[in-house]
């Protein structure tokens, strides 16, 4: 597949992901009172995940997220060659689907955007969770969401449920780590909104690029070992 539709993939994909999963924070989590709440939104990124992967996997693999590519190269499933214009395509995406959610959000009079669910630790914490829990939390998740995809679509898988699978377990990493950093495991989906935001959003934004990297890193490194068949 050419290098330019496998781009343009990627960032259609984390576009989605982005609007889709963090529009359903700003927009639906509370609304009209309770709204959707933790699991609405949780449900809602593994929606956004599923629907992009079966739809758009087949073109580009489904990445949407800098940590799965990072991790499928160290794994040996992807050219490190293309990982700096896959990651660029993935941020850019995500900043047009922040952007989407921008307008949206401010449009109606009297609008608050809020945190527009950016990530964070310490008073920035959903839950007020600090430095070390977030980092923890963000590693160990992102190390689980990437094994699972390296597994699901390895050649010895059955390929038409790679995508429930992988839906499936962002759908569970958010339900167990919103309270602790508003869920990252994807430098894409935290870069975007924290360009709207600013101030602590990008002061922290370090944060949810390096724990998400070394957990889809370690993750690569990992799976090559547990699929080894000699």
């Amino acid at each position: 597949m050419p290098i330019a539709n496998r781009l343009y993939a990627e960032f259609l994909g984390t576009a989605w992901l982005v609007l889709g999963g963090c529009g359903s924070a700003v927009l639906a989590a509370g609304f009209p009172q309770l709204g959707i709440g933790f699991a609405g939104v949780a449900l809602a990124f593994g929606l956004t995940v599923l629907t992009m992967v079966y739809a758009l996997g087949p073109v580009s693999g489904g990445h949407f997220n800098p940590a799965v590519t990072v991790g499928l190269a160290f794994g040996r499933r992807f050219p490190w060659s293309d990982v700096v214009q896959y990651v660029i395509a993935q941020v850019l995406g995500g900043i047009a689907g922040a952007a989407i959610l921008y307008v949206v959000a401010t449009g109606k009079a009297g609008a608050d955007i809020g945190s527009f669910a950016t990530n964070g630790y310490g008073e920035h914490s959903p839950g007020k969770y600090g430095l070390l829990a977030a980092a923890v939390i963000e590693v160990v998740m992102t190390f689980g969401f990437v094994t699972v995809i390296v597994a699901a679509t390895d050649r010895r898988a059955h390929a038409a449920a790679a995508g429930l699978a992988i839906g499936l377990c962002l759908t569970l990493i958010h339900l167990v780590s919103i309270p602790v950093t508003n869920t990252s495991v994807n430098p894409a989906r935290s870069t975007a909104p924290a360009l709207f935001v600013g101030g602590a959003a990008l002061e922290q934004l370090w944060l949810f690029w390096v724990a998400p990297i070394v957990g889809g890193a370690i993750a690569g490194l990992a799976y090559r070992l547990l699929a080894t068949e000699d």
